[in-house]
């Protein structure tokens, strides 16, 4: 049976009822959890994407071990022959669209677990930045990593690493095998549609 799309959970998670799907995100304080509304920052638009990508479908995923916020350390090699893995890319922690994208997939894990898919996000923020931004957002269900040091290591080894010492807005699909079935760089000031993320879980199912 096949899973409903992805992007139709989070537009009702944000009551957003965009025509086509999760466009762009809205900025506006009221959709934001309340204890964030006063403490995220609100950069000036940036430049959409600021890196070169070196990785491309059928690639072979650069290997990471990185400190979990939950504690120990996750490494893609634990999911090797297990699991598929979605890795989510997000640039900092108390920003407007980085606060809105990831609780949203927040109720759309039962879609990640049908399709036997782990949900890792990862930023090159501290752990301790990224608990506080985590606890003020209510929490998250899936894990979340710090590529803080070497910083930006894992974001430099995806072709993801911005000027600024950042990563891209961006989503990466591996396999049980360890190989790339869909990479994109998504602009940074906007939040990702996941139309076409349903698909390629569903295709790997």
């Amino acid at each position: 049976m096949k899973t409903p799309p992805l992007h139709t959970a989070c537009i009702l998670a944000t009551g957003l009822f965009i025509l086509g799907g999760l466009s762009s995100c809205n900025t506006s304080d009221t959709t934001l959890p309340p204890d964030l509304r006063t403490t995220v920052y609100r950069p000036a638009k940036m430049k959409p994407i600021d890196s070169v990508q070196t990785l491309k479908v059928g690639d072979k995923a650069p290997a990471f071990t990185l400190p979990a916020v939950k504690g120990g350390k996750v490494s893609l090699a634990d999911y090797r022959g297990k699991k598929n893995v979605v890795l989510s890319f997000v640039p900092a922690s108390f920003t407007p669209v980085c606060s809105k994208q990831w609780p949203g997939y927040n109720i759309s894990l039962d879609l990640f677990k049908q399709n036997d898919a782990e949900l890792i996000g990862i930023a090159t923020d501290g752990i301790p930045a990224l608990h506080a931004w985590i606890t003020l957002m209510g929490g998250l269900d899936f894990k979340v990593l710090s590529d803080f040091w070497p910083h930006g290591k894992t974001a430099s080894d995806y072709g993801i690493l911005r000027g600024d010492g950042t990563s891209e807005r961006a989503i990466v699909v591996i396999d049980k095998k360890g190989i790339i079935q869909y990479i994109k760089v998504f602009d940074i000031n906007k939040r990702p549609a996941l139309d076409d993320l349903a698909s390629i879980l569903n295709e790997l199912n």
